[in-house]
Protein backbone atom coordinates (compact mmCIF):
# COMPACT_ATOMS: atom_id res chain seq x y z
CA UNK A 1 0.00 0.00 0.00
CA UNK A 2 1.20 3.48 -0.76
CA UNK A 3 0.95 4.74 2.79
CA UNK A 4 4.56 5.89 3.11
CA UNK A 5 6.31 8.89 1.63
CA UNK A 6 9.68 7.16 1.53
CA UNK A 7 13.02 8.88 1.09
CA UNK A 8 14.86 7.75 -2.07
CA UNK A 9 17.37 5.68 -0.10
CA UNK A 10 17.94 1.99 0.64
CA UNK A 11 20.45 0.56 3.07
CA UNK A 12 22.25 -2.75 2.99
CA UNK A 13 23.80 -2.75 6.46
CA UNK A 14 24.36 -0.78 9.62
CA UNK A 15 27.12 -0.59 12.18
CA UNK A 16 26.73 1.45 15.35
CA UNK A 17 25.65 4.94 14.35
CA UNK A 18 26.44 4.37 10.65
CA UNK A 19 24.19 3.22 7.86
CA UNK A 20 25.66 2.02 4.57
CA UNK A 21 23.48 2.59 1.52
CA UNK A 22 23.11 0.22 -1.42
CA UNK A 23 24.87 2.76 -3.62
CA UNK A 24 27.95 2.90 -1.40
CA UNK A 25 27.39 6.03 0.68
CA UNK A 26 27.81 6.18 4.48
CA UNK A 27 25.34 8.11 6.62
CA UNK A 28 25.44 9.22 10.24
CA UNK A 29 22.14 7.95 11.62
CA UNK A 30 20.39 10.30 14.02
CA UNK A 31 17.00 8.69 13.36
CA UNK A 32 17.69 5.24 14.78
CA UNK A 33 14.58 3.72 13.24
CA UNK A 34 12.56 6.44 15.02
CA UNK A 35 14.33 5.93 18.37
CA UNK A 36 14.18 2.15 18.04
CA UNK A 37 17.78 1.00 17.50
CA UNK A 38 18.72 2.30 20.93
CA UNK A 39 22.10 0.58 20.91
CA UNK A 40 22.89 1.36 17.29
CA UNK A 41 22.92 -1.03 14.38
CA UNK A 42 24.08 -4.65 14.68
CA UNK A 43 25.09 -4.34 18.31
CA UNK A 44 27.09 -7.54 19.00
CA UNK A 45 25.28 -8.33 22.25
CA UNK A 46 21.87 -8.21 20.54
CA UNK A 47 23.10 -10.10 17.50
CA UNK A 48 24.43 -12.89 19.72
CA UNK A 49 21.20 -13.05 21.75
CA UNK A 50 19.13 -13.40 18.59
CA UNK A 51 21.42 -16.02 17.04
CA UNK A 52 21.56 -18.07 20.24
CA UNK A 53 17.79 -18.05 20.68
CA UNK A 54 17.17 -18.66 17.00
CA UNK A 55 19.00 -21.96 17.23
CA UNK A 56 16.89 -23.09 20.20
CA UNK A 57 13.23 -22.02 19.99
CA UNK A 58 11.30 -19.44 17.97
CA UNK A 59 7.68 -19.66 19.03
CA UNK A 60 5.30 -21.62 21.24
CA UNK A 61 2.44 -19.12 21.88
CA UNK A 62 1.22 -17.86 25.21
CA UNK A 63 -0.64 -21.04 26.06
CA UNK A 64 2.68 -22.14 27.60
CA UNK A 65 5.09 -20.49 30.01
CA UNK A 66 7.94 -18.66 28.28
CA UNK A 67 10.95 -18.37 30.62
CA UNK A 68 12.55 -15.55 28.63
CA UNK A 69 9.30 -13.58 28.96
CA UNK A 70 9.31 -14.02 32.70
CA UNK A 71 12.96 -12.91 32.83
CA UNK A 72 12.24 -9.63 30.99
CA UNK A 73 9.06 -9.02 33.02
CA UNK A 74 11.03 -9.48 36.24
CA UNK A 75 13.57 -6.91 35.09
CA UNK A 76 10.94 -4.36 34.10
CA UNK A 77 9.02 -4.77 37.34
CA UNK A 78 12.14 -4.59 39.48
CA UNK A 79 13.19 -1.34 37.80
CA UNK A 80 9.79 0.42 37.83
CA UNK A 81 6.48 0.92 39.63
CA UNK A 82 5.01 -2.10 37.85
CA UNK A 83 3.89 -5.44 39.25
CA UNK A 84 2.91 -7.15 36.00
CA UNK A 85 3.62 -6.91 32.27
CA UNK A 86 1.79 -7.84 29.07
CA UNK A 87 4.07 -8.22 26.06
CA UNK A 88 3.07 -7.16 22.56
CA UNK A 89 4.66 -6.81 19.14
CA UNK A 90 4.52 -3.03 19.03
CA UNK A 91 3.92 0.16 20.93
CA UNK A 92 0.47 0.50 19.39
CA UNK A 93 -0.58 -2.86 20.77
CA UNK A 94 0.78 -1.87 24.18
CA UNK A 95 -1.43 1.23 24.03
CA UNK A 96 -4.45 -0.94 23.17
CA UNK A 97 -3.72 -3.06 26.23
CA UNK A 98 -3.37 0.03 28.40
CA UNK A 99 -6.69 1.50 27.30
CA UNK A 100 -8.49 -1.80 27.84
CA UNK A 101 -6.84 -2.28 31.24
CA UNK A 102 -7.95 1.19 32.35
CA UNK A 103 -11.58 0.63 31.46
CA UNK A 104 -11.61 -2.92 32.87
CA UNK A 105 -10.16 -1.62 36.14
CA UNK A 106 -13.16 0.60 36.71
CA UNK A 107 -15.59 -2.16 35.74
CA UNK A 108 -14.23 -4.57 38.35
CA UNK A 109 -14.02 -1.66 40.78
CA UNK A 110 -17.77 -1.08 40.50
CA UNK A 111 -17.60 2.07 38.36
CA UNK A 112 -18.41 0.95 34.80
CA UNK A 113 -19.43 4.51 33.94
CA UNK A 114 -15.76 5.53 33.97
CA UNK A 115 -14.93 5.15 30.28
CA UNK A 116 -13.54 8.57 29.28
CA UNK A 117 -9.92 8.64 28.10
CA UNK A 118 -8.29 12.09 28.22
CA UNK A 119 -5.37 12.74 25.90
CA UNK A 120 -3.48 15.79 24.64
CA UNK A 121 -2.89 17.53 21.36
CA UNK A 122 0.33 16.78 19.55
CA UNK A 123 0.43 13.29 21.01
CA UNK A 124 1.11 10.14 19.03
CA UNK A 125 0.04 6.84 20.52
CA UNK A 126 0.16 4.66 17.41
CA UNK A 127 -1.99 3.83 14.40
CA UNK A 128 -4.64 1.41 15.63
CA UNK A 129 -8.21 2.74 15.75
CA UNK A 130 -8.20 3.24 19.51
CA UNK A 131 -4.70 4.71 19.44
CA UNK A 132 -5.50 7.35 16.83
CA UNK A 133 -8.63 8.29 18.78
CA UNK A 134 -6.54 8.62 21.94
CA UNK A 135 -4.11 10.86 20.05
CA UNK A 136 -6.86 12.87 18.38
CA UNK A 137 -4.65 14.03 15.50
CA UNK A 138 -7.09 15.04 12.75
CA UNK A 139 -4.75 13.97 9.97
CA UNK A 140 -4.68 10.39 11.30
CA UNK A 141 -8.45 10.25 11.87
CA UNK A 142 -9.62 11.69 8.55
CA UNK A 143 -11.45 9.24 6.33
CA UNK A 144 -11.93 6.48 8.86
CA UNK A 145 -15.51 7.17 9.81
CA UNK A 146 -16.89 8.53 13.05
CA UNK A 147 -14.56 8.99 15.98
CA UNK A 148 -14.84 6.52 18.80
CA UNK A 149 -16.86 7.85 21.73
CA UNK A 150 -15.17 8.40 25.07
CA UNK A 151 -12.01 10.18 23.95
CA UNK A 152 -11.16 13.80 24.78
CA UNK A 153 -8.16 15.89 23.75
CA UNK A 154 -6.81 18.85 25.69
CA UNK A 155 -3.97 21.31 25.01
CA UNK A 156 -0.64 19.77 26.02
CA UNK A 157 0.41 21.11 29.41
CA UNK A 158 -2.89 22.94 30.07
CA UNK A 159 -3.60 21.80 33.61
CA UNK A 160 -6.51 24.20 34.09
CA UNK A 161 -8.27 22.45 31.21
CA UNK A 162 -7.36 19.09 32.73
CA UNK A 163 -8.82 20.03 36.10
CA UNK A 164 -12.06 21.03 34.39
CA UNK A 165 -12.20 17.85 32.31
CA UNK A 166 -11.54 15.32 35.06
CA UNK A 167 -14.79 13.95 36.42
CA UNK A 168 -16.82 10.94 37.53
CA UNK A 169 -16.72 9.36 34.05
CA UNK A 170 -12.95 9.69 33.59
CA UNK A 171 -11.22 6.33 33.25
CA UNK A 172 -7.69 7.50 32.56
CA UNK A 173 -5.37 10.24 31.38
CA UNK A 174 -2.85 9.19 28.73
CA UNK A 175 0.22 11.29 28.02
CA UNK A 176 3.79 11.15 26.74
CA UNK A 177 6.07 12.71 29.39
CA UNK A 178 8.13 13.89 26.41
CA UNK A 179 6.23 14.14 23.16
CA UNK A 180 8.06 12.71 20.18
CA UNK A 181 6.20 13.26 16.95
CA UNK A 182 4.40 16.23 18.48
CA UNK A 183 7.59 18.26 18.34
CA UNK A 184 9.78 17.06 21.22
CA UNK A 185 7.78 18.89 23.88
CA UNK A 186 8.59 17.85 27.45
CA UNK A 187 6.61 18.19 30.66
CA UNK A 188 8.68 19.64 33.48
CA UNK A 189 9.35 17.57 36.60
CA UNK A 190 6.93 19.80 38.53
CA UNK A 191 4.24 19.28 35.91
CA UNK A 192 4.65 15.51 36.11
CA UNK A 193 4.22 15.62 39.88
CA UNK A 194 1.15 17.85 39.55
CA UNK A 195 -0.32 15.61 36.87
CA UNK A 196 0.05 12.57 39.10
CA UNK A 197 -1.66 14.34 41.99
CA UNK A 198 -4.55 15.61 39.86
CA UNK A 199 -5.31 12.23 38.33
CA UNK A 200 -5.16 10.45 41.69
CA UNK A 201 -7.44 13.02 43.27
CA UNK A 202 -9.98 12.42 40.49
CA UNK A 203 -9.98 8.66 41.04
CA UNK A 204 -8.72 8.01 37.51
CA UNK A 205 -5.68 6.10 36.25
CA UNK A 206 -2.55 7.67 34.79
CA UNK A 207 -1.11 6.09 31.64
CA UNK A 208 2.33 7.08 30.39
CA UNK A 209 3.23 6.45 26.80
CA UNK A 210 7.00 5.99 27.04
CA UNK A 211 7.24 4.13 23.77
CA UNK A 212 9.62 6.75 22.39
CA UNK A 213 10.91 8.64 25.45
CA UNK A 214 11.49 5.55 27.62
CA UNK A 215 14.24 2.93 27.83
CA UNK A 216 17.04 5.37 28.56
CA UNK A 217 16.19 7.99 25.94
CA UNK A 218 16.16 10.89 28.44
CA UNK A 219 19.13 9.76 30.53
CA UNK A 220 17.09 7.83 33.08
CA UNK A 221 15.57 4.44 32.36
CA UNK A 222 12.14 6.10 32.08
CA UNK A 223 11.30 9.77 31.65
CA UNK A 224 8.88 9.89 34.59
CA UNK A 225 11.77 9.11 36.94
CA UNK A 226 13.03 12.68 36.58
CA UNK A 227 10.10 13.76 38.77
CA UNK A 228 9.98 12.99 42.48
CA UNK A 229 6.51 11.48 42.77
CA UNK A 230 5.03 10.88 39.36
CA UNK A 231 4.93 7.11 38.85
CA UNK A 232 2.01 6.04 36.64
CA UNK A 233 -0.54 3.28 37.08
CA UNK A 234 0.05 1.95 33.57
CA UNK A 235 2.96 2.51 31.19
CA UNK A 236 3.60 1.51 27.59
CA UNK A 237 7.09 0.73 26.34
CA UNK A 238 8.45 -0.41 22.97
CA UNK A 239 11.02 0.81 20.42
CA UNK A 240 14.43 0.64 22.22
CA UNK A 241 13.10 -2.18 24.42
CA UNK A 242 13.94 -4.52 21.54
CA UNK A 243 16.84 -2.57 20.08
CA UNK A 244 15.25 -2.93 16.63
CA UNK A 245 13.43 -6.21 17.15
CA UNK A 246 9.63 -5.72 17.34
CA UNK A 247 8.58 -5.72 21.01
CA UNK A 248 6.07 -3.79 23.06
CA UNK A 249 5.08 -3.99 26.69
CA UNK A 250 2.24 -2.73 28.83
CA UNK A 251 3.28 -2.40 32.47
CA UNK A 252 0.70 -2.16 35.25
CA UNK A 253 0.60 -1.86 39.00
CA UNK A 254 -1.17 -4.71 40.79
CA UNK A 255 -4.13 -2.42 41.44
CA UNK A 256 -4.42 -1.09 37.88
CA UNK A 257 -4.17 -4.61 36.47
CA UNK A 258 -7.06 -5.97 38.54
CA UNK A 259 -9.39 -6.21 35.58
CA UNK A 260 -7.02 -8.05 33.26
CA UNK A 261 -8.04 -11.57 34.16
CA UNK A 262 -7.87 -14.80 32.17
CA UNK A 263 -9.48 -14.47 28.76
CA UNK A 264 -10.01 -10.71 28.58
CA UNK A 265 -6.94 -10.04 26.41
CA UNK A 266 -4.23 -11.90 24.52
CA UNK A 267 -1.67 -12.03 21.73
CA UNK A 268 -0.39 -14.76 19.43
CA UNK A 269 3.12 -13.44 18.89
CA UNK A 270 3.61 -10.98 21.75
CA UNK A 271 6.41 -12.01 24.06
CA UNK A 272 7.70 -14.86 21.93
CA UNK A 273 11.14 -16.33 22.73
CA UNK A 274 13.02 -14.51 19.96
CA UNK A 275 11.71 -11.10 21.00
CA UNK A 276 12.25 -11.79 24.68
CA UNK A 277 15.83 -12.95 24.24
CA UNK A 278 16.71 -9.74 22.44
CA UNK A 279 14.69 -7.71 24.94
CA UNK A 280 16.56 -9.13 27.92
CA UNK A 281 19.90 -8.40 26.26
CA UNK A 282 18.86 -4.86 25.34
CA UNK A 283 17.48 -4.16 28.81
CA UNK A 284 20.69 -5.32 30.50
CA UNK A 285 22.80 -3.22 28.16
CA UNK A 286 20.70 -0.07 28.58
CA UNK A 287 19.96 -0.22 32.29
CA UNK A 288 23.49 0.65 33.36
CA UNK A 289 24.84 3.87 34.83
CA UNK A 290 27.53 3.92 32.15
CA UNK A 291 25.00 3.93 29.30
CA UNK A 292 22.52 6.30 30.97
CA UNK A 293 25.37 8.62 31.95
CA UNK A 294 26.51 8.65 28.32
CA UNK A 295 23.02 9.74 27.28
CA UNK A 296 23.13 12.64 29.73
CA UNK A 297 26.66 13.65 28.68
CA UNK A 298 26.03 13.50 24.92
CA UNK A 299 22.64 15.18 25.32
CA UNK A 300 24.27 18.01 27.27
CA UNK A 301 26.84 18.43 24.50
CA UNK A 302 24.10 18.46 21.86
CA UNK A 303 22.04 21.07 23.69
CA UNK A 304 25.05 23.34 24.16
CA UNK A 305 26.13 23.04 20.53
CA UNK A 306 22.61 23.34 19.11
CA UNK A 307 21.97 26.49 21.10
CA UNK A 308 25.22 27.78 19.64
CA UNK A 309 23.84 27.07 16.18
CA UNK A 310 20.61 28.82 17.15
CA UNK A 311 22.64 31.90 18.11
CA UNK A 312 24.49 31.84 14.79
CA UNK A 313 21.41 31.04 12.71
CA UNK A 314 18.56 32.88 14.48
CA UNK A 315 16.83 33.28 11.13
CA UNK A 316 16.67 29.50 10.65
CA UNK A 317 16.40 27.89 14.12
CA UNK A 318 13.43 28.95 16.21
CA UNK A 319 13.84 26.67 19.22
CA UNK A 320 15.88 23.83 20.72
CA UNK A 321 13.68 21.51 22.79
CA UNK A 322 13.20 17.99 24.08
CA UNK A 323 14.93 15.98 26.77
CA UNK A 324 18.00 13.76 26.69
CA UNK A 325 18.56 12.29 23.25
CA UNK A 326 15.02 13.08 22.13
CA UNK A 327 15.96 16.43 20.69
CA UNK A 328 13.82 18.75 18.61
CA UNK A 329 14.87 21.69 16.47
CA UNK A 330 11.99 23.95 15.50
CA UNK A 331 12.88 25.51 12.17
CA UNK A 332 11.83 28.64 10.37
CA UNK A 333 12.12 26.91 7.01
CA UNK A 334 10.24 23.78 5.91
CA UNK A 335 11.38 20.84 8.03
CA UNK A 336 10.81 18.23 5.30
CA UNK A 337 12.99 20.15 2.85
CA UNK A 338 15.62 20.50 5.59
CA UNK A 339 15.64 16.72 6.12
CA UNK A 340 16.40 16.18 2.44
CA UNK A 341 19.20 18.76 2.52
CA UNK A 342 20.66 17.06 5.61
CA UNK A 343 20.68 13.77 3.72
CA UNK A 344 22.82 15.49 1.08
CA UNK A 345 25.34 16.03 3.93
CA UNK A 346 25.04 12.30 4.79
CA UNK A 347 23.13 13.03 8.00
CA UNK A 348 19.80 11.34 8.77
CA UNK A 349 17.31 13.19 10.97
CA UNK A 350 13.61 12.55 11.64
CA UNK A 351 10.67 14.84 11.08
CA UNK A 352 8.34 16.06 13.78
CA UNK A 353 5.29 18.16 14.45
CA UNK A 354 5.34 21.94 14.86
CA UNK A 355 7.85 22.15 11.98
CA UNK A 356 10.56 20.38 13.98
CA UNK A 357 13.25 17.96 13.03
CA UNK A 358 14.15 15.36 15.61
CA UNK A 359 17.52 13.91 16.56
CA UNK A 360 17.01 10.40 17.95
CA UNK A 361 20.47 8.82 17.82
CA UNK A 362 21.63 5.63 19.47
CA UNK A 363 22.00 5.93 23.23
CA UNK A 364 25.65 4.94 22.94
CA UNK A 365 26.48 7.70 20.47
CA UNK A 366 29.88 9.20 21.25
CA UNK A 367 30.64 12.90 21.73
CA UNK A 368 32.81 12.68 18.62
CA UNK A 369 29.86 11.40 16.60
CA UNK A 370 27.65 14.11 18.08
CA UNK A 371 30.24 16.68 17.02
CA UNK A 372 30.11 15.26 13.51
CA UNK A 373 26.33 15.61 13.53
CA UNK A 374 26.62 19.25 14.58
CA UNK A 375 29.09 19.93 11.77
CA UNK A 376 26.73 18.35 9.21
CA UNK A 377 23.80 20.36 10.58
CA UNK A 378 25.85 23.54 10.25
CA UNK A 379 26.63 22.74 6.62
CA UNK A 380 22.94 22.11 6.02
CA UNK A 381 22.04 25.44 7.60
CA UNK A 382 24.59 27.15 5.33
CA UNK A 383 22.92 25.58 2.30
CA UNK A 384 19.48 26.73 3.44
CA UNK A 385 20.71 30.27 4.09
CA UNK A 386 22.48 30.43 0.72
CA UNK A 387 19.40 29.21 -1.10
CA UNK A 388 17.23 31.81 0.65
CA UNK A 389 19.64 34.59 -0.32
CA UNK A 390 19.66 33.40 -3.91
CA UNK A 391 15.87 33.29 -4.10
Amino acid sequence: MGVYNRAPLAFERGEGARLFSTDGDVYLDCVGGIATTGLGHAHPVLVKALKDQGEKLWHVSNIFRIPEQEALADRLCAATFADAVFFTNSGTEAIECALKAARRYHVVNGQPERVEIIGFDGSFHGRSYAAVNASGNASYLEGFGPRLPGYTQLPFGDFDALKAALGPTTAAVIIEPVQGEGGARALTEAQLDELRALVSEAGALLIYDEVQCGMGRTGKLFAYEWASDAAPDIMCVAKALGGGFPIGACLVSAEAGRGMTVGVHGSTFGGNPLAMAVGVAAFDAINTEELLGNVRDVAGYFVQQLNGLKDRYPDLIVDVRGKGLLIGLKLASNNREFMALARDQKLLVAGGGDNCIRLLPALNLTVEEASEAIAKLEKTLDVVRASQKAA
